[in-house]
């Protein structure tokens, strides 16, 4: 086990991750950090006593009240340099609402960064290219909006017009998304009583709700798993 690890900078990696989850198991904590149980609960302790407010969830967990916060992060050169390729990866991507969220977050993080810092993240920014997406178009919009709806299970209203160019409206239920490359929502769809995916780039406007529904008792794996099973002996079946 890591028992030997630094106590210090396990602790201060533990806070980091504990701010970084609304609850975390003594198991999980472990895990990460490849020690006991025993020295999970050792640990929790001292940051407890340092003044840290955690909060232990019987049975659960922990967690760390709210609107406690960190000092201001300091990052490792690897990880200003797997920010930076993030970034160029990112700024390839399809959807405009994700790059302009997201070079809003890269500018506060290089804000962050020491001087010296700044000057080698500068260097392999101009010594990356990514070369995808090779004409630079960005074809949806709503990436951002419809993650706060998944975390929100706010019901969504959209203007979709297929890829055989079939024009309907949709209440739904979004529940996830992914991309290979044009970003797809997988939602449950009121009017087909059942799980759709819909491009991003096929939706002509969407109106968020204040209708909350109930968080659908499926995770993605299980419902890929299903999908899977479906479709096996079946042609590929199109989005909606």
């Amino acid at each position: 086990m890591g028992d030997d690890k630094p106590r210090l900078t396990r602790l201060m990696a533990i806070l980091t991750q504990l701010q970084s989850s609304r609850l975390l198991t003594a198991s999980e904590i472990a895990e990460r950090h490849d020690i006991s149980i025993r020295t999970v609960y050792r640990d929790i302790r001292t940051l407890g006593q340092s003044g840290v407010p955690i909060i232990t969830v019987e049975g659960k967990g922990y967690s760390i009240m709210d609107g406690y916060k960190l000092p201001p992060v300091k990052f490792t050169q690897d990880e200003a340099n797997a920010i930076i390729t993030a970034a160029h990866l990112i700024l390839k991507n399809k959807d405009l609402s994700l790059v302009k969220h997201y070079e809003s977050a890269v500018t506060k993080i290089k804000a962050t960064l020491g001087s010296s810092q700044q000057a080698r993240t500068e260097l392999l920014s101009e010594r990356i290219q990514v070369r995808n997406n090779f004409q630079g178009e960005k074809n949806s919009h709503f990436l951002i909006q419809l993650q706060t709806t998944i975390s929100d299970a706010q019901v969504v209203r959209i203007d979709y017009l297929s890829l055989n160019h079939q024009y309907s409206k949709r209440e739904i239920e979004p529940f996830a998304l992914y991309t290979k490359s044009n970003w797809v929502l997988i939602a449950f769809c009121r009017k087909r009583k059942d799980f759709r995916a819909f491009r991003l780039d096929c939706i002509q406007s969407l109106h968020v709700t204040d209708e909350r529904f109930s968080p659908h008792g499926i995770t993605l794996e299980e419902y890929l798993k299903q999908c899977s099973d479906n479709w096996k002996d079946t042609p590929d079946i199109p989005l909606t």
